[in-house]
């Protein structure tokens, strides 16, 4: 009964609303700032060398960048996907594409805004917090719709998402190494738990440096396999594009499953529009929310356009993808195409890149649930141990679901989550846009953009905290001159 209600409202959700409102409001965001996703492409790479560094204990907008590509990268890049692939044919990928382009401004908007309304966290001066609930509180006035949105985000990643993580890694390891899931889900948890509960320092640590690698090892076996097939892609891409308007009959739904599902396992993979990037686009120190709109707006290129294509291309290029076939859908395709390709170590490393890349991808999303019930609840210590314990049950559930009942339940949430935070964005619209202009204006005065506070009095901004920043900065500036 529960699932056939959630599937009800997560079909509703984006069947009928998201499935407009997402490449409406994108195109919106980029028509309005001018294509400002594609204008300042470029100029991200100049953002990040200058900033790549801060030694004054501060988190640079290159390290900012690092920990939301570590959150993206996970399930969505690798098995995502292949649901995409299977429930809407290799159409979906082309609609997949359209999404984290558009999607691109999407997420400059909401992370330039995070960086607009940011405030220093209580405990340490060198670190700022932000996010869809700071910037609904502050410049809508609307605590009420700060709280909805927190709790939105710590269903959504702290147990939601957490759990098809969970889900995802227990299959590829009953595929690769026959573990059922029920011992790698136990396993799992166990291991999740004391992360959560001490020494996150050491494993957060070993992540940031094997995840990475792991990312460019993925990137390269798919490039070898793009390189062995290079004669083949031509008439790959014109099938994308060809099935995005016109789907194989063996598609059930036509070309709205075929949008659908790229719609949905676009946003899963890179988050434009969810609400979840701000929230770490506001800790970077930055003398422009603009500059770590543009830095933000590039992870969704890194996440949809290099890596899920990545995956796309894996399974559309090794014929075992059937249009229609039963049986064989999610990770196991991705295993299945990967093993075609290299032999039997192609699925054993699609194992453990999961692994790696669900596992930092899970604590990722505990701390962004963390993070939201912190604010509005406090320091309720007995809350917070609720909530551990809620999290670690989570994991073991979501390793004995089925495909259709855990992305149903992660659709859901995710879904409400986007219209909330996909409104905010369009009512904060003229903020961002002043944002632009203030932003080019000094480019072409031939200075370094830095927030001119005084011009955004209007807009509820905390003046004092970036009067510090900027002076700050501009102190730096003068030293190095």
């Amino acid at each position: 009964m529960f699932a056939e209600i959630n599937t009800f409202l997560s079909d509703l959700i984006w069947g009928s609303i998201l499935i407009y409102l997402l490449p409406i409001l994108g195109i919106f965001f980029t028509v309005s700032s001018r294509f400002v996703q594609f204008r300042y492409f470029f100029k991200m790479f100049n953002i990040l060398r200058d900033t790549i560094h801060d030694k004054d204990g501060h988190i640079s907008s290159f390290q900012a960048l690092m920990l939301s590509v570590a959150g993206r990268v996970g399930g969505g890049n690798i098995a995502g996907v292949a649901v995409a692939i299977s429930l809407g044919g290799a159409g979906a990928v082309f609609w997949m594409w359209v999404i984290a382009l558009v999607g691109m401004a999407t997420s400059f908007f909401e992370c330039s805004l995070a960086q607009l309304y940011k405030e220093k966290d209580g405990l340490d001066s060198c670190v700022y917090r932000g996010g869809p609930a700071y910037y609904a509180t502050k410049a809508l006035k609307q605590r009420w719709l700060g709280i909805v949105i927190s709790f939105l985000l710590l269903i959504t990643f702290g147990f939601a998402f957490n759990a098809t993580q969970s889900f995802i890694i227990s299959t590829s390891f009953e595929a690769s190494f026959n573990l059922p899931t029920w011992v790698s889900g136990i396993l799992l948890t166990i291991v999740f738990g004391i992360t959560i509960l001490g020494g996150v320092r050491s494993i957060t640590k070993m992540s940031e440096v094997i995840v990475p690698i792991m990312a460019l090892g993925y990137l390269l076996i798919a490039l070898v396999v793009i390189v062995l097939n290079i004669e083949e892609i031509p008439a790959l891409v014109y099938m994308i594009v060809t099935e995005a308007f016109n789907p194989s009959s063996a598609i059930g739904g036509g070309i709205g499953a075929v949008i659908l599902q790229g719609a949905k396992r676009g946003m899963f993979s890179n988050e434009a529009g969810l609400g979840s990037a701000p929230n770490v686009a506001a800790v970077a120190y930055v003398a422009h929310p603009v500059q770590q709109g543009i830095v933000q707006s590039f992870s969704v290129f890194i996440d949809t356009i290099i890596l899920c294509s990545c995956t796309a291309f894996i399974i559309l290029l090794s014929g075992v993808y059937v249009p229609g076939a039963e049986g064989v859908k999610g990770i196991l395709l991705t295993q299945n195409a990967l093993i075609e390709h290299i032999g039997p170590l192609g699925g054993i490393f699609v194992t453990i890149a999961l692994f790696l890349f669900g596992f930092s991808s899970m604590i990722y999303n505990y701390y962004l649930a963390e993070n939201s019930l912190n604010f509005f609840s406090g320091k309720n210590v007995t809350l917070f141990n609720i909530f551990k314990i809620l999290s670690i049950l989570i994991v073991i559930w979501g390793s004995f679901q089925d495909l259709s009942s855990i992305f149903a339940f992660a659709d859901l949430t995710m879904g409400l989550l986007a219209i909330i935070n996909m409104i905010v964005i369009a009512l904060l619209y003229k903020p961002v846009l002043k944002l632009i202009r203030g932003y080019e204006r000094q480019l072409k005065e031939g200075k370094k953009p830095v927030l001119r506070y005084n011009d955004y009095e209007e807009f509820n901004i905390d003046k004092e905290l970036w009067k510090e920043i900027v002076d700050n900065i501009n102190d730096k500036n003068r030293k190095k001159k």
